[in-house]
């Protein structure tokens, strides 16, 4: 099922502000390493987490899934010049390219990448609420463990960004029932009923759920 148009594909990424050099090129090496993945996000979407980082005025973001670090950019880019962005991911290879783009970007000094299982990153982070934005892009199974180990660090108005809520149209697919699905439909569910926050899911690409957290 097709949540966006191809049709109108290249009509949406011509009118957001256009990438630099650094993502094109980003793209491009992600692209060459991995041939049609689908495991980077869209430039409208990385432009769109990065207006609202800076919408929310975070300071501190957490980031479960890096891949090559496209996100990692846009969200490190839309903190302060003192912010800090904490990027888990468990594989040195695609973390490495990451680090590059970084490294070109001036933004090493805000990424601190954890390199281990994202819910062991997660829970060994402060109890107590001091995220003011987070973004999950990862395996699918672990959405329902990353999302509740994080909620509770959310500060109140925090802002919490989830990737891929509608698997291609999988979710209203009753034959659908691999772990990935059954866990994303578990999590879309069980936002909605979380009383701790307020959420919308948008057809934004392969649907994006933002919850906040409520004050």
């Amino acid at each position: 099922m097709d949540i966006v148009s191809p049709a109108l594909d290249d009509y949406l990424l011509a009118h957001c502000t256009p990438a630099d050099d650094i993502l094109r090129d980003l793209v491009e090496e992600t692209h060459a390493l991995v041939p049609g993945t689908s495991m980077q996000i869209t430039h409208d979407e990385g432009e769109f987490l990065t207006m609202l980082v800076r919408l929310t005025g975070a300071r501190t973001a957490v980031e479960v899934g890096v891949f090559t670090g496209y996100s990692s950019v846009c969200i490190a880019r839309g903190l302060p010049a003192d912010g800090r962005l904490i990027a888990c991911d468990i594989s040195e290879e695609w973390t490495s390219v990451a680090r590059r783009y970084w490294e070109r970007a001036g933004l090493t000094d805000r990424i601190d990448l954890r390199l281990a299982p994202a819910d062991e990153t997660l829970r060994a982070l402060p109890e107590e609420p001091f995220v003011d934005f987070a973004f999950i892009d990862a395996d699918k199974e672990g959405y329902p463990t990353y999302y509740e180990e994080l909620v509770p660090r959310l500060r109140p108005g925090g802002l919490l960004v989830l990737d891929n809520v509608l698997r291609t149209g999988r979710v209203v697919d009753p034959e659908a029932q691999s772990p990935a699905d059954v866990a994303i439909r578990r999590i879309n569910d069980r936002i909605t009923a979380d009383d701790r926050m307020q959420s919308v899911m948008l057809p934004l690409r392969d649907g994006v759920t933002l919850a906040r957290k409520r004050t």
